[in-house]
């Protein structure tokens, strides 16, 4: 603090211009942040993260593994492998310091102006719905069955209460915006952390490390089956393409390595304990009613630290993803402040939880049109990597902003060719490789039931983007500051 300014030694710092500040509602949406307001470091990135992914959905899916034949050795292998996705993710959030953008108005770039509403509209904003929809639910399911330890016998105008208390609880944060969250962050990982460790403590010492499954698989089979697996696992992490969303107002000049490293570490790291975790319990209990079979392994009063882990994890997880899907109607086109976004995108959320939890049972249709969404978002993480690897992360934000023919991402009558087919290719390499209860492709039938949707998707777009974006006049370089 410099000595001829005596008067601010006990006052806060100023806050931003853009209004991104702890306590205030963050004014930004999808517009280019300026560098004036660029603050913060990479580092707030791991524990924003793991405020997001120390969750009890990670040890379901570690549950649901262990349910498809895998020894322990193997079922951990999936785990790990499902999870590398996150230094993917960890990498097209470089892009949000790079643009100053969120990362549905990055794709822009990747797919042309009007394309990529379309885009945003299907592997972006409906699937941030959708996951809001089913965190709600788990989270509204496990209070009720707190209010059910404590004695107290939820009707039908309480349950409603549950779930509208927390749809209020997540979209505040949400509403506020990024300082808040990562304000919010560190606390919420401590609580979430505690909880995990009193309920590891409680499970790990009974482990059965002779278990083994009633029908061991070997040679290719074995292989194909940790493959599967860690499709399964990978869904989550696929599901964040919105990464630069939560990086945009670093400083342009940070680097790469940085942004990607503590993106990927508060996913990845997380996401395989509480996967392992998973797959411990899987080994003293039936998994295929994960809540009851964890339940069941506790001491009673480790119970209602169980169920206020499972409705705070899906509260944390759900702020982020609420945000991004505000940001998402705004890319689409929508026309209103964020606030304004986030809210009318949860009042959608809670509608769908109402529906799933009170009129019908919609949600294992849900997850499963969740599972199909890997088929276009593995290709997309794909598409959105290889392009910023080809530019040098180097994105024009005010270009990106400029939604008229005179954008130099208008691209042909605002289409990119190379995206939209790579996109189309990619998609259809992934659904002919797929195992799902709606959809089973035909190299998955040749291959016996081996979902391999999340490396031939990839393994697809990733050529055929290179190839067609190769010439020179559609590699445009663009100064992040400019």
């Amino acid at each position: 603090m410099s000595a001829s300014f005596p008067a601010t030694a006990l006052t806060d710092p100023p806050l931003p211009a853009g209004g991104d500040a702890f306590g205030q509602i963050e004014v930004r949406g999808c517009e280019r942040i300026p560098e004036n307001e660029r603050h913060g470091h990479p580092r707030e990135l791991l524990m924003l993260w793991a405020s997001s992914n120390v969750t009890y959905l990670y040890v379901v899916l570690g549950g649901v593994v262990i349910s498809m034949g895998l020894t322990l050795a193997q079922a951990a292998c999936a785990i790990v492998l499902g999870n590398v996705w996150w230094f993917a993710v960890g990498l097209i959030a470089a892009s949000g310091p790079a643009a100053g953008t969120p990362s549905y108005v990055v794709m822009r770039a990747l797919f042309g102006m009007r394309a990529n509403r379309i885009n945003v509209a299907l592997s972006g904003w409906v699937v941030c719905v959708g996951y809001g929809a089913i965190n709600l639910s788990v989270g509204s399911l496990a209070t009720d069955q707190l209010l059910a330890w404590c004695g107290v016998s939820p009707s039908l105008v309480l349950r409603v209460g549950v779930v509208v208390v927390t749809a209020a609880l997540t979209l505040t944060v949400s509403i506020y915006g990024h300082a808040t969250m990562v304000r919010c962050a560190q606390p919420f990982t401590a609580v979430l952390a505690l909880c995990f460790l009193a309920i590891a403590a409680a499970i790990l010492p009974r482990v059965n490390l002779a278990w083994h499954p009633a029908h061991a698989l070997t040679g290719w089979a074995a292989w194909g089956a940790v493959i599967s697996a860690s499709a399964v696992i990978a869904s989550n992490p696929l599901s964040w393409t919105s990464s630069a969303d939560f990086a945009r107002y670093l400083p342009a000049d940070v680097r790469i390595r940085d942004v990607t490293l503590w993106t990927a570490l508060g996913g990845f790291i997380p996401a395989v304990l509480l996967g392992l975790l998973g797959v411990a319990a899987g080994t003293l209990a039936d998994m295929h009613d994960p809540q009851a079979a964890l339940a069941g392994l506790l001491p009673g009063w480790l119970t209602p630290l169980f169920l206020v882990f499972i409705a705070l994890s899906s509260i944390t997880n759900n702020i982020m993803t609420a945000y991004s899907s505000g940001l998402s109607l705004q890319a689409i086109g929508v026309h209103a402040r964020r606030s304004l976004t986030v809210l009318a995108d949860g009042a959608l959320a809670f509608s769908g939880t109402i529906y799933a939890l009170f009129v019908a049972d919609f949600m294992s249709t849900l997850q499963d049109f969740l599972a199909l969404s890997v088929a276009v978002l593995a290709p997309g993480m794909a598409i959105y990597a290889t392009d910023l690897v080809l530019r040098r992360n180097r994105y024009d934000g005010a270009a990106l902003g400029d939604q008229t023919r005179t954008s130099v991402y208008w691209y042909w009558h605002g289409v990119s060719p190379a995206g939209v087919i790579a996109q189309v290719a990619g998609t259809a390499a992934a659904l002919a490789a797929i195992v799902s209860k709606l959809w089973t492709g035909p190299i998955a039938l040749a291959l016996g039931g081996t979902d391999l949707s999340c490396l031939i998707g990839p393994l697809v777009a990733i050529p055929v983007y290179a190839l067609l974006m190769a010439r020179p006049q559609s590699v445009s370089i663009h100064s992040s500051g400019s």
